[in-house]
């Protein structure tokens, strides 16, 4: 991945390489015992994404890269749909960024902290359940009082 500056504060934000999504993709749609992908090369973040969700709902832990590629592609449309870095937002052991506008971290343990499980993200980043849901089921935690995801969710 390439880090290119957005307007994000100065968060360095990663582009994607495509050989690498599709090397992760393919991987993942192997282990699905799923054809490769033939689809256009703009379309492989949401096929990613869309695989490591199948592989989840069919009981199955994702295969690493595409399940860190997945999470990152996510994670960086919050970034772009929620600017900023006030809210740490954590999803071990695949990525961590800051969004939300508001008073800059710079220290320390930041004080607004949310922290789930790649499952949790995508189904949360794609409509797949609502952060109330999310956190009623525990699945979600959050501390600090800019700590709630929902105005950006779904993606």
């Amino acid at each position: 991945m390439n880090d290119s500056r957005e307007d994000n504060g100065d968060v360095a934000r990663r582009k994607m390489d495509p050989e690498s999504l599709r090397s992760a993709l393919d991987a993942q749609l192997v282990a699905l015992e799923e054809p490769t992908y033939d689809g256009p090369a703009s379309s492989l973040p949401d096929a990613l994404v869309a695989a490591v969700l199948t592989a989840y709902e069919r009981g199955l832990r994702p295969e690493r890269d595409a399940g860190r590629l997945a999470v990152r592609h996510l994670l960086d449309k919050l970034t772009t749909a929620a600017p900023g870095r006030t809210v740490e937002v954590r999803v071990p052991p695949y990525a961590a960024v800051q969004a939300v506008a508001g008073p800059r971290h710079t220290r320390g343990t930041p004080p607004n902290v949310v922290e789930m499980d790649g499952h949790t993200w995508i189904a949360l980043a794609l409509g797949r359940m609502t952060w109330d849901e999310a956190v009623a089921k525990g699945a979600v935690s959050a501390s600090g009082s800019r700590a709630d995801l929902s105005d950006y969710l779904p993606l």
